[in-house]
């Protein structure tokens, strides 16, 4: 039997199907509002920091959300979460369509749009139980290839908007959500594998453990990383490169692709060779590109940068995901939960500090390179990390995630081989 064969008959596809779907359509919504801000500012005439304030406000939203939907997952099943989630989105966008006249009324539909970017909660947990340890890191790669929702906002969202106006896109954004909603009632089903009801006492259990916050920590730089970029970029080259609203959202979408579709690969590739390897590479080249991204060099050189660094990030992430059951595999649902709202939160920074930065210096240039620089950071703090989980997790998930301690690796390549 091929690993193909394998992978196809050891799940459920409609689930994973369906999962991927849910997650989709959700994170276009839940980003929607980055591609939409020039026209949001020019309407309500926001300052650079406001505006990057009103991108942040959803993924602090998901954050937020983020555990309140994977408890009730476990609870009630992902499939009933899921609905919630999709009826709560078709509210969402209502009030974005019909409900919107202040600028205040925009901060708070900010903050309900990240009732979508809570789906990553339920949709991964929901996918992940149907399948066994070794096909870990591709079900959680296709399930969370949802985050190409982001090509779909950022590519149609502007011309949307340029045409029938900004809250009329809310209105249009409904069709697919429903749609979406009918297909993942009829083709999402819950794992026979029995649920753990988490009580708050567990999530305070995981949350002491160093692993978790670590986890967190990683994700807050891949899954933050690319969300918090592909929902501010429409502004940065707006802004920087004094190109059109829709060119702005057309460049975003050629660099969020990368991201988008490499997911899945990143997953498939940390079951090859581990996620721990995977994200050493992946931290290590988005640090580099967004550095240079920094120095302000020219568009197609920016284009080309910022399209490594998010194909990158989006690895890392189907990178992290796999490290997380490796693990945690009896406690999924709440480190889920826990690490999916670092995602969101390490999100927010990114466009709220860079609109900041800019309102302050008239430049992106200290923003993007203070994030390089984080990301740098977080490439040799794993490296350390690693050192530590190689001597403490069990043998057999160690070699599944591809850890190696960097100091018998340093110890062994300057060894003098003739004593």
């Amino acid at each position: 039997m091929t690993a193909r064969t394998g992978f196809l008959k050891s799940g459920h596809l409609p689930t994973l199907v369906g999962a991927l779907l849910y997650f989709d359509v959700s994170f276009m919504v839940w980003v929607l509002l980055g591609p939409l801000s020039p026209f949001l500012r020019d309407r309500f005439a926001l300052s650079a920091a406001q505006q990057g304030l009103l991108v942040a406000i959803p993924l602090l939203g998901g954050s937020c959300f983020r555990p309140i939907l994977g408890a009730l997952g476990d609870r009630i099943g992902g499939r009933r979460t899921g609905l919630i989630g999709l009826s709560l989105t078709v509210g969402a966008l209502l009030y974005g369509w019909l409900g919107v006249h202040t600028v205040t009324q925009l901060y708070v539909l900010g903050f309900l749009l990240g009732v979508p970017g809570a789906s990553f909660a339920v949709a991964l947990p929901l996918a992940s139980r149907w399948y066994p340890p070794e096909y870990q890191g591709l079900a959680m790669g296709i399930a969370g290839a949802g985050n190409s929702g982001t090509v779909f906002a950022t590519l149609f969202a502007p011309r949307l908007a340029e045409r029938f106006g900004w809250n009329a896109t809310f209105a249009i954004m409904l069709l697919p959500v429903v749609a979406v909603l009918i297909a993942f009632a009829a083709m999402a089903r819950d794992s026979p594998v029995r649920r753990t009801v988490a009580s708050w006492r567990d999530y305070l259990a995981v949350v002491k453990q160093p692993d978790t916050l670590w986890f967190a920590w990683l994700y807050s730089l891949t899954f933050g990383g690319f969300v918090g970029f592909a929902a501010f970029l429409t502004t940065f080259f707006h802004d920087q490169y004094q190109v059109s609203r829709v060119a702005a959202g057309d460049f975003t979408t050629l660099v969020v692709v990368a991201g988008s579709l490499l997911r899945p690969v990143g997953g498939w590739l940390s079951d090859r060779v581990g996620g721990y390897r995977l994200l050493l590479g992946v931290l290590g080249i988005a640090a580099m590109c967004i550095t240079l991204v920094a120095q302000i060099p020219s568009l197609p050189a920016v284009v080309v940068l910022l399209f490594v660094a998010m194909g990158a990030l989006g690895m890392g992430n189907g990178g992290v995901f796999q490290l997380v059951p490796q693990r945690f595999g009896a406690q999924m649902g709440i480190v889920t939960g826990i690490v999916g709202a670092a995602g969101g939160l390490g999100g927010f920074f990114i466009p709220s500090v860079l609109g900041a930065v800019k309102g302050a210096t008239g430049s992106y240039a200290a923003g993007l390179l203070l994030f390089g620089t984080v990301f740098a950071a977080g490439t040799l703090a794993l490296l350390e990390a690693g050192a530590r989980w190689s001597a403490r997790w069990e043998h057999a998930a160690a070699g599944r995630a591809g850890l190696f301690n960097y100091r018998d690796f340093l110890r062994s390549l300057f060894a003098d081989e003739s004593v």
